[in-house]
């Protein structure tokens, strides 16, 4: 059965080879970076022991240097021994924990000794170096009785400068290796026959190395697998030597001349293979990570690509569909554009209309606010000419002032006018709220009179100083008496009451007797009125006027009904003398 691959699973195929190929690549790098740092730990863990070896046992070199210089032992090999020289001899033994020391002549017979002199059995080589005038060290046989021994001979020179003999110092290699046995990783010490003398590793003690063959071998039993190969420049021994014993080790050495041994180290490489495997897998993890997140994003991508392709052919089918219709919506557009175009014309034309009738009710107010000041000046001018003509200049003179305060009134009333019709702004002073009030009262005094109208009001006895004009807050309560008034022309009951209220803010609350008010919320809007329509009536604009006035100055002006009529409130910024200043 032969298996058929698409592009993409060809392609993943590809991509599961590139991850297996990278992540043998960096298994195989961690394993020699892992090894070359397990190499540099093993001989510093094999130095460190072949240190801790050497100088517990060049103690007893020097134990033998020192001993082979004492009076007393040249006195022994001179006229023999004595019992206090055993005792000397037990006592430096005891105190450096020897085996034996052992005074031997020229012979080889020992004289003197701590013990019984059986730490020299089997131990001549290095006594005859010692009787030739060097140092000697060598070994004893473990089947000798004395455990595994270790020699040091040093020559004992006479007054003339001849060697008398030498001064043997014995120790039991099993008490120099009791102190570090058990330490990780497994450190053991051969002599020159191959055999090992020291190991933290008790079941390797007495092991000899073959002579042409790496590992080590039993002294009886059976000999355990062992098999050897070399990663680069590294010894790795596969081996089965026991649970204590690691199975697969970097093998290194370390020759120690001075004791004359070689010191072997076995560095566990299962922790760097594990490491290595673990940094191998994490690559190839976040490669098929990766790989999964792009082969999904390319899934996304296909699926797009065949979702936009399905949209271009539903797009493509109903071109000519919306070409059409855009066709017919051109040609409805061309008649709406025309029919809009009209419409604007005729609303421009009613907005001029609303503009001329606007004006004609303005002209209408301006006379109407001129014709008191007039009548009074000229009502002031006749009284002027009898008093004259009476011999009464004084009292003439009184109506002259009157009538230049009317016309100074009406010049304010017309730069007030003006002000509106301009969008003028007047610079706001302080202004007595109090004469404000009488010069409109005076002002509407004749047609208070003519309708009958009660007049509920208390002068302020100390001036109420506003911010604001004087003219425009005038207009201002002239247009909502004006407004009250014409409200009450067919009432039964006709009241006008004005109250100022101090506080924070200055109150003044206009409210009268009439029909009130149909839509308080749009009192205030422009052409808005609940008059009728025609030359003497109004427009709607004097409460939008007298809104945008109080507004202009940081006050406020409201409207409600109440159970008799109507109420305006219009709200003040007081204002202090040393302000105004």
């Amino acid at each position: 059965m032969r298996l058929k691959f698409g592009p993409r699973g060809l392609g993943i195929v590809v991509f599961l080879i590139g991850v297996a190929v990278l992540s043998s690549v960096v298994w195989r790098y961690a394993v020699q970076h892992g090894m070359a740092q397990l190499s540099a730990r093993g001989s510093a863990d094999l130095a460190l022991a072949s240190d801790r070896l050497v100088g517990q046992l060049q103690r007893y070199r020097d134990l033998a240097v020192v001993m082979a210089d004492h009076p007393q032992v040249v006195q022994v090999l001179q006229q023999g021994a004595v019992p206090d020289d055993r005792a000397l001899l037990r006592a430096v033994a005891d105190r450096a924990a020897a085996l034996d020391v052992m005074v031997v002549d020229r012979t080889g017979r020992v004289r003197a000794a701590a013990e019984d002199g059986a730490g020299n059995a089997g131990a001549g080589a290095f006594v005859r170096r010692a009787l030739n005038g060097a140092l000697g060290r060598g070994y004893g046989p473990h089947d000798a009785g004395v455990g595994r021994s270790y020699f040091y001979a040093a020559p004992v020179f006479g007054p003339q400068g001849g060697v008398l003999g030498a001064l043997v110092v014995s120790t039991d290699l099993a008490s120099v290796d009791y102190a570090w046995r058990g330490d990780t990783p497994p450190v053991f010490f051969t002599d020159g026959r191959g055999q090992v003398q020291v190991s933290n590793r008790s079941e390797l003690i007495f092991w000899r190395k073959p002579r042409d063959a790496a590992g080590l071998r039993p002294p009886t039993g059976e000999v355990p697998a062992l098999t050897v190969h070399r990663s680069g420049r590294h010894e790795i021994w596969q081996m089965g030597w026991g649970p204590y014993l690691p199975q697969e080790a970097l093998h290194l050495t370390q020759q120690l001349p001075v004791i004359g041994m070689t010191g072997e180290v076995l560095m566990d490489i299962a922790p760097v293979r594990r490491l290595a495997a673990s940094q191998a897998a994490a690559v190839a993890a976040l490669c098929l990570a990766f790989g999964a997140l792009l082969f999904l994003a390319t899934e996304r991508r296909r699926t797009l690509t065949l979702a936009n392709a399905q949209l271009e052919e539903r797009v493509r089918t109903r071109t000519k569909a919306l070409r059409d219709s855009n066709d017919a919506l051109r040609v409805e557009a061309a008649e709406r554009t025309e029919a809009q175009l009209a419409l604007a014309r005729a609303q421009d034309d009613l907005v001029q209309a609303s503009k001329l009738s606007a004006l004609g009710q303005l002209s209408a107010g301006i006379s109407h606010e001129l014709n008191q000041p007039l009548m009074a000046v000229q009502s002031f001018a006749e009284n002027g000419v009898q008093f004259l003509e009476r011999g009464k200049p004084q009292r003439a003179a009184e109506n002259l002032a009157r009538i230049s305060d009317m016309a100074e009134r009406m010049a304010r009333i017309i730069k007030n006018l003006r002000a509106f019709s301009r969008q003028e702004t007047v610079q706001q002073v302080q202004v007595d709220l109090g004469e404000v009030m009488a010069s409109v009262l005076d002002l509407t005094q004749t047609r208070r009179a003519s309708m009958g109208v009660t007049l509920d009001y208390t002068v302020p006895q100390a001036p109420v100083w506003v911010r604001g004009g004087e003219v425009r807050l005038g207009q201002v309560f002239i247009n909502l008496i004006s407004n009250a008034l014409d409200a009450m022309e067919e009432a039964s009951e006709r009241r006008l009451g004005i109250e100022i209220v101090q506080g924070a803010r200055i109150l003044v609350k206009l409210s009268d007797t009439g029909h009130g008010i149909k839509a308080p919320e749009q009192v205030f809007d422009p052409f808005y009125s609940t008059k009728d329509i025609g030359a003497a009536k109004g427009v709607g604009l004097g409460l939008s006027i007298s809104y945008a006035i109080v507004h202009s100055i940081g006050g406020e002006i409201r409207a409600q009904n109440t159970e008799q009529g109507a109420c305006f409130t219009v709200s003040l910024l007081p204002i202090e003398q040393a302000e105004a200043a």
